[in-house]
């Protein structure tokens, strides 16, 4: 295999801490962002395991700026490459991206400014980088690092596999020397050890800080009119943006409707619209605030947008690290943001029957089965969900968090032994043919046109469940079905069988503890975060004042105004009240090219807003 040497360039070399400062406007790293950077900036190859907002972009962009020539930041969506471009030039970095969204002239104008060294960064999909004409396109240069991020894409076990990654282990053969980094913020440790050695970076150094988002607070709760839950759940989150997930097509469009319809600025988003439309309400979301954006899970993945406050789910989702990369959507400025889901035994039923109906090996299958049957865990959890979340990723959590909804509002459990005893049986006597409903039938003696169709009334499990109601034998055989208890079957559409450690309950070796369902009154037990973001006045007045400004000056260069400044910026501008154009350098998040671009214009506001 040819090896492309670098070609020797060598500019005034730059100090991390100095470009940090400079450029990006902070005075010190976060956490280990500082080691990986200068790891990577002294030639080192990494893998980073940073959660969402921790940073990550920095550990190669700021190493691609120090280091001579051109960092190569392979990403899998256009979204992602745009959004950091724009934010990079907004810094005064050099960067840009080559991908299918460009114009002939656009894309010959970057590899004009690529071959004539005039980049920083420039961003590519993985797709691109597997081909001869890319290898081409960069012989002879000087490349500073090759970034890969979002890099779970590589690994057969992730939750978004993409089969170029692949090919990616061949950088270092055909690039000995350059520095190689890979990072993610979603990946359990059979994962991460996939990516490692799928990338061949096993003599890389491996940076892992705590998975924990301490601000996003985890709220999930029992299905019960979904609709009105969701509802109540957004009351308290007026003139916020978020997202609410929905599993189907379908019905994210008619949730967009229904929410509309309520008054609610909601809009659809999903593959299977018009790719003008759908790119239209991603860029009002991304500009605008105030804003629901309902999708299924094609939306999200490399969007940067920070100052989303809230992610609801509607349907279930495939695995903890789905949970989790989407949950970490939200919150990602650092401030208060609500993770929300409701959920119930269709979910179970519907996600076993989209594994066991997949075209993926049956090896994939199983794993797929052991990642749901893990979040069902979450979900059933009568102990802190935050707990258990960083359980997952390998990660022990001392004590409870106080910031999720078993926390804040303790569950109660109980012995349900004698309950799962019942359960079983009328699941066992009626053939492990039929689904939860008609078993519940059975359980609280009722006579149906089935039930009596099939002589069920007669079996002496009849009504042996009458002391308990509906709703609470909803919850027993949910709860025994996320326990692997009972099994759903779907090739005989959707029956209850018994999994492996019935028999062992049956002969009371093994106690069964379940969770007790909150009342109906008490299922939302979110927190109300929308003041937990605010400022008290009169620095609210100025904030507003500031962020009528930005939505200006964005609106005027069409980008969104997180990428002119972001809220956290606003809000330290709103407190200090800087008088002098070098006080706001003091400002986190204000680096020299922004302070030149935008400093009058935002002085100017702040020297109104003290008259």
């Amino acid at each position: 295999m040819a090896q492309f040497g670098t070609m020797a360039v060598s500019p005034t070399p730059r100090e991390p801490e100095a470009v940090l400062r400079d450029v990006f406007g902070h005075k010190s790293f976060r956490g280990l962002q500082g080691d990986v950077i200068h790891h990577v900036t002294n030639g080192g190859d990494a893998v980073v395991l940073f959660p969402t907002g921790a940073g990550k972009s920095a550990c190669y962009q700021i190493p691609a700026i120090c280091r001579p020539g051109v960092g190569i930041v392979i990403s899998p969506l256009i979204a992602l490459m745009r959004d950091q471009v724009e934010a990079l030039r907004q810094a005064g970095v050099a960067a840009a991206a080559l991908n299918s969204s460009l114009t002939p002239e656009e894309s010959s104008d970057v590899r004009r400014q690529l071959r004539n060294g005039e980049l920083d960064l420039l961003y590519v999909a993985p797709e691109r980088v597997a081909t001869q004409g890319f290898r081409n396109m960069v012989e002879g240069l000087d490349i500073a690092l090759f970034a890969i991020d979002e890099a779970h894409c590589v690994s057969q076990w992730g939750h978004d596999f993409r089969p170029e990654y692949r090919d990616l282990a061949q950088l270092t053969e055909l690039f000995p020397g350059v520095p190689r980094i890979a990072l993610t913020a979603t990946a359990d440790p059979t994962t991460r050890q996939d990516i490692i050695e799928r990338l061949g970076l096993e003599g890389a150094e491996v940076f892992s800080t705590s998975f924990d988002r301490p601000n996003i607070s985890y709220a999930i709760i029992e299905r019960d009119k979904a609709r009105e839950q969701l509802l109540t759940f957004l009351a308290g989150h007026k003139g916020n943006s978020g997202i609410v997930y929905c599993l189907s097509r379908a019905k994210v469009e008619d949730t967009a409707e229904w929410l509309s319809a309520k008054g609610i600025r909601a809009l659809p988003y999903h593959a299977g619209m018009d790719a003008a439309r759908r790119n239209a309400h991603q860029d009002i979301f991304l500009k605008e605030e105030d804003v629901c954006l309902v999708a299924t899970v094609a939306f999200g993945m490399g969007i940067d947008k920070p100052d989303v406050r809230y992610v609801a789910h509607m349907d279930l989702p495939a695995s903890i690290e789905a949970y989790y990369q989407e949950t970490g959507r939200a919150g990602r400025d650092g401030a208060p943001a609500d993770a929300w889901m409701s959920y119930g035994m269709a979910d179970v039923v519907q996600r076993r029957r989209m594994i066991d109906e997949g075209n993926a090996p049956d090896e994939i299958k199983r794993l797929e089965n052991r990642k749901l049957n893990a979040l069902l865990g979450v979900c059933e959890t009568a102990g802190c969900r935050r707990k258990a979340i960083l359980a997952h990723f390998g990660e022990d959590y001392a004590g409870d968090c106080g910031n999720c909804d078993t926390c804040r509002s303790p569950v109660e459990s109980w012995d349900g032994t004698e309950a799962a005893i019942k359960a079983m049986a009328a699941i066992y006597r009626t053939g492990q043919r039929f689904g939860a409903a008609h078993v519940i039938d059975v359980l609280m003696g009722k006579v149906t046109e089935k039930v009596e169709r099939f002589g069920h009334d007669k079996q002496a499990v009849f009504g042996q469940g009458k002391d308990l109601d509906a709703r609470v034998w909803q919850s027993v055989l949910r709860q025994l079905t996320a326990s692997g208890l009972v099994v759903v079957d779907h090739a005989a559409h959707g029956a209850l069988t018994l999994g492996q450690g019935a028999h062992a309950v049956f002969k009371r070796e093994q106690t069964v503890i379940l969770r007790k369902d909150r009342p109906k009154k008490s299922a939302d037990v979110r927190r109300q975060l929308a003041g937990a973001v605010q400022l008290a006045e009169p620095a609210m007045t100025v904030f507003n004042a500031l962020r009528a400004e930005r939505l200006r000056i964005a609106k005027e260069q069409g980008v969104p105004p997180y990428v002119v400044f972001q809220d956290a910026t606003l809000r330290a501008m709103a407190l200090a009240r800087p008088r002098q154009l070098h006080d706001l350098l003091s400002i986190p998040g204000i680096g020299q090219a922004k302070l030149e671009r935008y400093g009058d214009a935002f002085l100017a506001v702040l020297e109104r807003q003290a008259d």
